[in-house]
C-alpha cells in the first residue's frame, strides 16, 4: 500500500494534524509526518514532493496556517494528490489559510478540507488510496456502515425519549 505524507508548516500544527495521524494509523496506512515551510525551507519542500512518488507515497497532506502556501508549494512539484488542511490562526480564525489553500491557480490543484479538519483529510487520502486497494476500500465501507448504525441508534433513543413526553 502507498504511504501518506503529512507535512506541517510548523510543529505548532501538530495538535491540528493529530486526528489525521490517528485515523490513518487506525486504517493501517503508513504515514510519515514532517515539518517543512513553504517560505523558510522551500527547497526541502520541493525536494520532498518531487521525490514523493518514487519514495512510495500516494497522497500528500499539507497543514498550514496564515498565508498557507505549503499545499501549493508541494503540489507544484508533484502530480500526486495534495490535500490541504487550513489551520486556524490567532487573527482571522483560519479564513486566511482557507482562502490561500483553496484558491490555487489552474493546473496546480490542492484539494482542501475545512479549517482544522484533519480527520477528513485523512479519510480523503484513504479514499484516494482505496481506488487501487480493495482491502482498504472494505475498511472504509465498514466505517461508513458503523457511522450509519450509530446514527440509527441515536435516532431510536431520541424517539424513545420523545414518547415519554
Amino acid at each position: 500500500m502507498k504511504k501518506v505524507a503529512i507535512i506541517m508548516g510548523s510543529d505548532s500544527d501538530l495538535p491540528v494534524v493529530s486526528p489525521a495521524i490517528q485515523q490513518l494509523k487506525e486504517l493501517g496506512i503508513e504515514t510519515q509526518v514532517r515539518v517543512m515551510s513553504a517560505h523558510r525551507t522551500p527547497e526541502a519542500a520541493h525536494d520532498f514532493s518531487k521525490s514523493a512518488k518514487e519514495n512510495g507515497f500516494g497522497v500528500i497532506i499539507a497543514a498550514a496556517g496564515m498565508a498557507a502556501h505549503l499545499g501549493g508549494v508541494l503540489a507544484a512539484s508533484t502530480t500526486l494528490p495534495v490535500i490541504g488542511i487550513p489551520c486556524s490562526g490567532k487573527v482571522l480564525d483560519g479564513m486566511d489559510a482557507l482562502l490561500s489553500t483553496v484558491m490555487m491557480p489552474p493546473g496546480i490543484p490542492v484539494a482542501t478540507v475545512g479549517v482544522n479538519a484533519a480527520k477528513n483529510a485523512a479519510l480523503l487520502a484513504a479514499e484516494i488510496l482505496a481506488l487501487s486497494d480493495e482491502a482498504l476500500s472494505e475498511k472504509l465501507d465498514a466505517m461508513r456502515k458503523e457511522m450509519a448504525a450509530q446514527v440509527a441508534e441515536k435516532d431510536a433513543a431520541l424517539q424513545e425519549k420523545l414518547k415519554e413526553r
